[in-house]
Formats: structure tokens, C-alpha cells, sequence
């Protein structure tokens, strides 16, 4: 299995007609559009549906012994590759998948879950069908807290905005997102017309110029103890890869590095009360 970066979008592949795509389809489109190769997890009754059809797509599906080890690949996926997908059924699978999600929101990696789920037209009178835990939208409410982002896909003529929101938010923030794909939406195509428009981020040049004076006139105080310190995450990383993927090999003494840092910062806090 060989991995490349593409942790950004392939503009070309927004100029293919989405006229008929189902919102299965448009799904997986938009997946090989953040370089998304492939998919970990295990198939179960709620997901066959999109199952079969990533089997069918140039995404190559790869099958896992548990749904945690199906996450936790995926994340490790997400580190090389920029983004990473998992693809479970519905409770049994999804809510097995909680620590892995945890942990890649705790390591800011990119990991998209995807579940299946009942059909809307099972849920009629609120039945007791198999794996459902309290009701429908538990383990929705359960990824809440652990994704930055998520949607159930529930209505067709918002399923395609929906998918964009999401997966732009994984690629922003570089955090865990989840989407449910209820059965019998799969093959559904939608009705009214969709096109796609590229998320943009814009900055505000004022705040950022009081920021830039603050930080001058900070830095060039003659008393040190003054002076700011920008604190870095532990792994920086480098194109959608952790610095351990570039090559580089860690130092052997990084630990005692850091702590005396850690020491020396802790020091200056404290003579500067």
C-alpha cells in the first residue's frame, strides 16, 4: 500500500458534472478529491450499501479485525496522507471506535468517520431494531464531543453541502469529523441542483498588524523576563505529515530537552510575578 500527500483539494475535480450522482457517490468523489486512497474498517448490515460501492470505486477498502484497530490505522493514515477514513456500521461498529476518534482529536489528525445507519423508513414509530442504543441519534450525540464537525445525512438536498461542510472542516482544522449515511440514502440522488463553491478563509489585516506591534514592542524590552514565548505543539506538522514521517530521526535525549525547557519557562514565570 503506497501513500502520497494530498492533504488539499484537487480544484480539476470540482469541474465534473454532479448532475445523477447519488449521495453515495458524491461522497467518494469527494473523498478522492482530499486524496483520500484508502478506507479502513468492517463492513456490517447498516453500511453494505455504501460499502459495496466504495468496493466499486478506485478507493481501495481495506478490511480490519476490530473497529478501533480500523481507527487507529486510519489515523496513522491521516498523518502520512494528510486525511484518513474509517467506514463502520451502525453502534456495534461506530460506537467501538470512540477511542481511536478521541485520540486522533487529541493528535489534531484529520480522520473522517463514516457510518451507516437505520433507513428513515425503518425508523417509522420508533421500532427496536438491532444495535440501536436510547435512540437514533445516540452515537451522533456521542461523536459530538469527539469530532469537530458531523451531519446525518438525512436529507437528500442538503446531503452534498453537508458532505462539503464537513470534509472542509477535517482539512481546516485538522481534527476528526463524522458522517451518518443512513442505509437507504445511499443510492438517493437529490432532486434540486448543487454546486460546489470552495470554502475561503480571509484574515483580518487590522488585528493582525496589533498583533505583529504587540509582539515588536514586546521583543525588544530590555528586561527578558518580558519578553513573549510562542509555545509550538510537540509534533509540528510539515504539509499534513508529523515530523516523525519526514525522515528525520528524533534526538535520543528530546525528553530531557524538553523538560529542562519546560523547567527554564516555568523559572521565568515565576520570577516575573
Amino acid at each position: 500500500m503506497q501513500l502520497d500527500s494530498k492533504s488539499s483539494v484537487n480544484p480539476s475535480a470540482h469541474s465534473k458534472p454532479l448532475a445523477g450522482l447519488s449521495i453515495g457517490q458524491y461522497l467518494i468523489r469527494r473523498l478522492q478529491d482530499y486524496g483520500v486512497g484508502h478506507v479502513f474498517g468492517i463492513p456490517g448490515d447498516y453500511v453494505l450499501a455504501f460499502y459495496k460501492m466504495l468496493c466499486e470505486s478506485p478507493i481501495e477498502t481495506v478490511n480490519c479485525t476490530r473497529e478501533d484497530c480500523a481507527g487507529f490505522a486510519a489515523d496513522a493514515y491521516a498523518r502520512v496522507n494528510g486525511m484518513g477514513a474509517v467506514c463502520v456500521t451502525y453502534c456495534v461498529g461506530g460506537l467501538s471506535l470512540c477511542n481511536s476518534v478521541a485520540g486522533a482529536y487529541a493528535e489534531k489528525s484529520p480522520v473522517v468517520v463514516i457510518s451507516g445507519a437505520p433507513g428513515l423508513s425503518e425508523r417509522i414509530n420508533n421500532p427496536l431494531l438491532h444495535h440501536k442504543v436510547r435512540d437514533f441519534h445516540t452515537q451522533a450525540d456521542v461523536f459530538e464531543k469527539l469530532c469537530v464537525a458531523g451531519a446525518e445525512l438525512e436529507d437528500p438536498n442538503e446531503a452534498f453541502r453537508e458532505i462539503d461542510r464537513v470534509l472542509d472542516a477535517a482539512a481546516r482544522h485538522k481534527r476528526p469529523v463524522y458522517l451518518e449515511l443512513p442505509r437507504d440514502m445511499v443510492n438517493v440522488v437529490p432532486e434540486s441542483p448543487y454546486a460546489f463553491r470552495q470554502a475561503t478563509t480571509t484574515n483580518d489585516p487590522e488585528a493582525l498588524g496589533e498583533a505583529v506591534e504587540e509582539l515588536r514592542c514586546r521583543s525588544s524590552h530590555r528586561d527578558p523576563r518580558s519578553r513573549p514565548m510562542i509555545g509550538a505543539p510537540p509534533e509540528p506538522r510539515l504539509g499534513g505529515r508529523s515530523r516523525q514521517s519526514v525522515g528525520r530521526p528524533r534526538p535520543k535525549n528530546n525528553r530531557n530537552r524538553t523538560t529542562k525547557l519546560t523547567m527554564r519557562v516555568t523559572a521565568n514565570a515565576i520570577m516575573a510575578r
